[in-house]
């Protein structure tokens, strides 16, 4: 039988030490705490120096507003805090820090030394440190500029069970640097210093602009990530987002450029990770991770971030509204960043190497007119050189590459592709789709001709087919250089979102979705939440064409489903639904059955490799690519073009050097 134990106060020392369980996890959780104290107190510089990964030293130095005297003492007691007074403060947190028990908690496993000033003149200052068992804090006079220091030596010194489980010196110091890279970008507009070993890591001057912004990500991230990724920002009924979106083709094999922050604070939250992954569902390839810097700007009374001790995670109050504007405004931008724009094309991961090129003849040359005959001694040369030897492109070049390019085929100045098959759900099956394949023409409908004339001195972003290569690829010449097509990615991909726009409608317009009754309704056996999911959301599930009753407290019936899904296991996919349902406030899985089926129809009507096509056809699957969303990938996210500059085409063959 166990002893009964009486009821007692903790000794305050062990009662940090068990708080500091919570906060202080090893010195990356030291410093992502000192660093938002010094943020909330206004600094606009803030300097870190560590020693021996932050086991042995971690100071961090900032000029803001200072504590005052009589202040110090209660700086390192627990549940003190100049943040919050009461529930409406809580209610609406806009500050970093504001638990009262971080300074408490890394003071109890450590020897912590705290200075500050709030005066202008440095020979002012106090210095307060916690001694003894008690943890009384003493406070003496000591110079020092105006703002805070802290000083946290020998972590867990007092604690070995936990100082064991520190890792290597470069460990430890690699999770330092990455809560320093997640601060410096929650606040771009401070100044920032790393130092360790008396070695300074990163020097960050402060970004009042978006090219002040830019040089600070490509300090943070690499030059990769600020070439390869678009800069949105979107404002709509109280919510704001803004940052930087990594292009499809720029994906990293682990998640660790994933950077999201709520009213500055960095979050790792399960519902907005759902919507920003839903966003690259259709461009992303398999096991692959986007990269992204986003910051959402919201009302702090609707988010609550109270749900953590370590406060990464946060509550929206309205979490559908939240997940639906991410995801439309990431989708959009994603969809709009069309092939021939600048980075788009741009494939950071190492391809697998093809085969050689084989020259292009000019054979057809001889009987276009003299304009033609000086344009082939100087074949589609757009750029020039100045007097540097850099390149440049003048009108004068362009305008003669056009010209040159009507002479050497006057016959094929519109597109001459028939349309596409018809798309399920809109009168065809997959049987009629393959049918298709066989009579139609390679490549999708255009109604634009293959050369438009808008502009006589600007060639289109994908320039012009110059070649077909092996029967699978396009050479196409740009006014930046050589641009290479995978034209049975290209194609997949503009007919996959035809068929997309066919059968689900439009964006702002009834989609073609056809629904078929079942013959014997499915049963499902559910529980009393899902039952309940399955009332509030019946318009939800009906505007996706299944129709869900409720037969009794814990049962379901199916009528109704997608004619695309008559043969899927409707049991699971409403039930998975239902599960999105109720914890992210919606659900794509059926969108995203019928997707998968219509990239398998577009796959198998698309452009077959092997396939010759004429220079009319390329042309006009180039400009379709241009008009086409999300076509910088195929359905399964791989890459559909390249593109070779000519000052990289020049550093193949030494030229210049």
């Amino acid at each position: 039988m166990t002893d009964r134990q009486h009821i007692q106060v903790l000794d305050p020392r062990l009662a940090n030490q068990i708080a500091a369980g919570e906060v202080v996890e090893r010195p990356s959780s030291v410093v992502k705490e000192l660093v938002e104290n010094a943020i909330d107190a206004g600094s606009r510089r803030i300097e870190v120096e560590l020693e021996s990964g932050g086991a042995r030293l971690i100071r961090v130095r900032d000029d803001g507003v200072g504590i005052d005297e009589e202040d110090l003492p209660l700086a390192l007691s627990r549940h003190a805090t100049s943040k919050i007074a009461s529930l409406d403060d809580l209610e609406g947190v806009a500050s970093l820090g504001f638990r009262g028990e971080a300074l408490a908690s890394i003071s109890s496993v450590s020897r912590l030394e705290l200075m500050s000033n709030v005066e202008d003149d440095p020979t002012c200052g106090w210095r307060v440190v916690v001694e003894g068992r008690r943890m009384e804090p003493r406070v003496t006079p000591s110079p020092h500029p105006r703002g805070t220091s802290v000083t946290v030596r020998d972590l867990f010194f007092n604690t070995p069970a936990r100082r064991k489980f520190l890792r290597t010196e470069k460990t430890e110091f690699g999770h330092v640097e990455e809560a320093f890279r997640r601060q410096a970008l929650s606040r771009l507009d401070l100044g920032w210093v790393l130092r360790h070993n008396q070695k300074t890591i990163h020097q960050l001057s402060p970004g009042g602009d978006l090219i002040g912004h830019e040089r600070r990500l490509q300090a943070l991230l690499g030059k990769a990530f600020l070439e390869n990724a678009l800069h949105l920002d979107i404002e709509t009924g109280g919510l704001r987002l803004w940052g930087w979106v990594g292009l499809p083709t720029h994906s990293r094999a682990q998640a660790d450029q994933q950077y999201f922050f709520v009213n500055g604070r960095v979050v790792r939250d399960r519902l907005v990770a759902h919507a920003i992954r839903q966003a690259y569902r259709d461009v992303l390839f398999h096991g692959r991770h986007p990269v992204f810097v986003l910051y959402l700007e919201v009302d702090p009374t609707v988010v609550d971030v109270n749900v953590h001790p370590t406060k990464h995670e946060v509550r929206f109050r309205d979490g559908r509204m939240v997940h639906d504007f991410l995801f439309s405004s990431l989708h959009r931008a994603l969809g709009e960043a069309r092939a021939g724009q600048p980075g788009e094309g741009a494939v950071t991961e190492e391809a697998p190497a093809g085969e050689s090129a084989s020259q292009v003849t000019a054979s057809a040359v001889s009987e276009v007119a003299e304009s033609a005959g000086r344009w082939q001694q100087q074949p589609m040369a757009l750029h020039g050189r100045d007097e540097s030897g850099e390149q440049k492109v003048t009108p004068d070049r362009v305008r003669a590459f056009m010209e040159g390019y009507r002479a050497l085929h006057p016959d094929h100045e519109e597109s001459l592709l028939t349309p596409q098959p018809s798309a399920p759900g809109a009168g065809g099956n997959a049987a009629e789709v393959a049918l298709a394949e066989r009579e139609a023409s390679p490549v999708a409908a255009s109604s634009a001709a293959a050369m438009p004339e808008e502009d006589a001195t600007k060639a289109p972003p994908l320039g012009y087919a110059v070649a077909q290569l092996h029967g699978i690829y396009i050479l196409s010449q740009t006014e930046r250089g050589l641009v290479v097509v995978d034209m049975h990615a290209a194609h997949e991909r503009i007919v996959y979102e035809r068929m997309k726009t066919q059968v689900h409608g439009a964006a702002g317009n009834e989609g073609g979705l056809q629904a078929q009754p079942l013959l014997v309704p499915v049963s499902l056996a559910a529980s009393a939440a899902e039952v309940a999911t399955a009332e509030a959301e019946r318009d939800a599930f009906s505007r996706l064409g299944v129709e869900l009753d409720v037969a009794g407290p814990e049962t379901l019936l199916v009528r109704q489903v997608p004619t695309l899904l008559v043969d899927a296991d409707v049991e699971l996919l409403v039930r998975d639904m239902l599960s999105d349902l109720e914890r992210y406030g919606r659900s794509d899985r059926l969108e995203a059955h019928i997707n998968e089926l219509l990239s398998t129809m577009a796959c198998h009507g698309s452009v077959r490799a092997n396939r010759q096509l004429t220079t009319a056809e390329m042309n006009a699957l180039l400009r379709d690519m241009e008009r086409t969303e999300r076509s910088g990938q195929c359905n399964h996210g791989r890459p559909t073009w390249t593109e070779m500059s000519l000052k990289e085409l020049d550093r193949l063959f030494l030229r210049g050097q």
